[in-house]
């Protein structure tokens, strides 16, 4: 009996002396927690702090205070490191990191942490799915710029330049009718004549594109569209006139556009000779004031070849 009581006593001992032991490895723990964060390493010290909480859990009341003191300063830990990541462009794990910060803080009843945090994922999220959606678009992706652009205005309705990105996006990747719906949200968003610049851009690129593979009839759609959106830009009607000029019966629309194109560019190092065309295609027409009206516009901007027309006409 003897030896039981003392062996008993033994492992009583034996158990404070453990216990003992791990408060204090709990304890160091949390102070180089303390220390790293004092001195702005704080992944390190969310590491320390985490490791101080499991162990003084695993204590149970001897280690009741010490949990409650992690509990206080994981929650906005969590937040400041997201915050950091965020700023380092580290957008995946920001949004990680604020989503945990708002979750603990709402176990551990910090709520005003907790009200910060949710406050903020979304804005992290929306600045993830931008920073991946720009990337694509650069890589040409347009398929996985459009999602990612989708996924931004899904967590920020009222989010400008992804609303105008999708614009482009969509357009870029022959989603037309998609980009020009996707305009009203850029034009209630504030960016609706970047939006329709950049429209104008990717469906003047299809022009070009349409002319030089001699598609003259898809090229005059593509350029005049084109310049319902970029109304200033003169490559728009310079291709749908001279597109329009290589097809039947459009001769009048071929006129039109590249009337307008000297109304935009008449100063161009080509407009003499757009004026000529011009004057050409009336003469076609049988009009001859009209001819003679655009053979004089091009000799004054220094296209030598109207003095000859001009003679004729004037007999």
């Amino acid at each position: 009996m003897k030896k039981l009581i003392i062996a008993l006593a033994a492992a009583l001992m034996t158990a404070a002396a453990v216990s003992a032991q791990d408060l204090a490895s709990a304890t160091e723990a949390y102070n180089n927690g303390a220390a790293q964060l004092s001195e702005g390493n704080k992944v390190e010290a969310l590491a320390s702090f985490k490791e101080a909480l499991v162990a003084a859990e695993a204590l149970g009341a001897e280690g009741e205070e010490l949990a409650a003191n992690c509990k206080k300063v994981l929650p906005g830990l969590y937040l400041a490191i997201g915050k950091q990541y965020n700023n380092e462009k580290k957008f995946d794990e920001a949004a990680e990191m604020v989503a945990e910060a708002a979750k603990i803080a709402g176990e551990y009843g910090d709520e005003e942490t907790a009200a910060e945090a949710t406050g903020l994922l979304p804005t992290l999220q929306a600045s993830g799915a931008l920073f991946n959606a720009e990337n694509s678009l650069k890589a040409k992706d347009f398929a996985a710029a459009v999602e990612g652009y989708k996924k931004v205005l899904e967590l920020d309705p009222s989010h400008a330049v992804a609303s105008m990105r999708l614009v482009q996006a969509l357009a870029s990747s022959g989603k037309l009718d998609e980009a020009k719906e996707a305009l009203k949200v850029a034009e209630t968003n504030g960016k609706g004549a970047d939006a329709a610049k950049a429209l104008g851009q990717v469906l003047i690129g299809k022009a070009s594109g349409a002319l030089k593979a001699k598609k003259y009839a898809e090229a005059v759609s593509f350029a005049e569209d084109a310049a319902t959106y970029v109304p200033d830009n003169a490559n728009a009607y310079l291709i749908a006139g001279q597109a329009a000029s290589k097809l039947p019966n459009k001769t009048a629309s071929a006129i039109s556009n590249f009337e307008k194109y000297l109304e935009v560019a008449g100063n161009a190092k080509n407009a003499g000779q757009i004026a000529y065309t011009v004057g050409a295609l009336y003469q076609q027409q049988k009009n001859n004031d009209k001819a003679l009206k655009y053979y004089k516009k091009a000799e004054s901007l220094g296209y030598a070849q109207a003095a000859e027309m001009i003679k004729a006409l004037s007999k």
